[in-house]
């Protein structure tokens, strides 16, 4: 009866009012007002425990794709189809990054939110020099591959009648020439880390590089100056680059370790590239730690002790880089260079026979690049547009929360 008096607003309305209950609240105003609470901490509970799903889910589908990739047989590993699927694993984590960013961009703006979105952003616009880079590596092995086609040529016994001594001297220069590439890769960088180019953008007079000062160029993405440097780029993407405190992982409704999961996915990735590609000042020898408590950490450890034992192995240290391939282009100029060195003629058929095996190796790595290398710099180009849409859409959800 009390209940139905106090909801009839009428008498609610009506009720004498006193001294002693002049601030009152009306029971009915009240009750609804503590309904209504409790509806809005139902939602945000609700809303939180879907965003802890969403991360969870994220996270395991880094350990899923990557996972994969820290299992292949040594043939496979850090070949150019192992490179291409390893990029195709940060394509698809970073468009699942970038989905829940956008189902999430009302947290973005806020602190500390805002700040360590900037910060992956900031990370993202770096690593456009070392895409660039990569795909200047890739153009380098391209002509590493035209050297040993003119070898292949020379000495294909299938396809000619004889081999004189004129076609040996005619592959004796090409092993010259692309030795010389080859240390001069090893030595100063990408033959042509000097050209400045940009993934399908050409530049006009505005953009043509300002001659060399001495200190250090940044070009961030539009071009790679003389004293731009792989190793000391990607230590600036590593640097600061720590697992979330408890603190910021609840301020920021999880936003803290969404984000520095991507960041560290995309240094590693970026560290991959540097020491399987040949690249201006490359190396394996930057300094980040993998967080053991994540979720996705085991496959991360294990192609990063495998990357560093192939850096280790068969001398590979002074190698242009730790690519499959490349490894088979040094083994086969080797060869091959002594073959060549040591003939005699007339030919005797045993080392026609040792030509012929060093000819098919050759031709077989020709192949491979032949058929890898188109794939693997579309790749890369894919890649590098993705991380700068990321990141502009990014830029604007950060912009939209700060417009009055």
């Amino acid at each position: 009866m009390w209940l139905d008096f106090f909801e009839d607003p009428l008498q609610v309305s009506r009720m004498p009012s006193s001294d002693n209950h002049s601030s009152a609240i009306p029971f009915a105003s009240f009750r609804r007002s503590i309904m209504t609470i409790r509806t809005d901490q139902i939602h945000s509970e609700s809303s939180q425990d879907s965003n802890i799903q969403n991360l969870d889910s994220f996270q395991r589908q880094i350990f899923a794709r990557f996972h994969d990739l820290s299992i292949v047989n040594a043939t496979e590993f850090l070949s150019i189809s192992w490179i291409h699927k390893l990029l195709d694993s940060f394509t698809l984590t970073q468009e699942d990054f970038r989905t829940l960013l956008s189902e999430n961009k009302t947290l973005l703006p806020k602190p500390p939110s805002d700040r360590l979105v900037t910060e992956y952003f900031d990370r993202a616009i770096k690593a456009m020099d070392i895409f660039n880079s990569a795909r200047d590596g890739v153009e380098t092995i391209r002509l590493w591959q035209k050297h040993l086609e003119i070898v292949v040529t020379a000495l294909d016994f299938t396809k000619q009648k004889t081999i004189t001594e004129g076609h040996f001297r005619r592959a004796r220069k090409s092993l010259m020439d692309l030795a010389l590439l080859m240390l001069d890769d090893r030595e100063t960088g990408s033959v042509f880390s000097n050209r400045n180019r940009s993934f399908g953008r050409n530049k006009g007079k505005d953009h043509q590089r300002a001659p060399s000062s001495g200190g250090h160029s940044r070009s961030l993405s539009w071009s790679v100056s003389n004293s731009w440097s792989a190793s000391k780029q990607l230590q600036s993407i590593a640097n600061n680059l720590i697992p979330p405190r408890a603190n910021e992982i609840a301020s920021t409704n999880g936003i803290a370790t969404l984000v520095f999961s991507m960041s560290f996915i995309l240094m590693f990735v970026l560290w991959v590239l540097v020491a399987a590609i040949p690249c201006q000042d490359r190396g394996v020898q930057v300094h980040f730690v993998i967080p053991r408590q994540s979720t996705w950490s085991t496959p991360f450890f294990l192609i990063q002790s495998r990357v560093v034992e192939e850096s280790k192995k068969r001398d590979r240290r002074n190698s242009s880089g730790l690519l499959k391939e490349i490894y088979e282009i040094e083994k086969c100029v080797n060869k091959m260079s002594d073959l060549v060195d040591s003939a005699q003629f007339p030919i005797s058929e045993g080392a026609k026979e040792e030509v012929r095996e060093s000819v098919s190796e050759l031709s077989s790595v020709c192949d491979v690049c032949k058929s890898g290398l188109d794939p693997l710099e579309r790749k890369l180009r894919e890649t590098f547009r993705k991380v700068m849409h990321c990141r502009t859409e990014g830029l604007e959800f950060l912009g939209k929360a700060t417009e009055p």
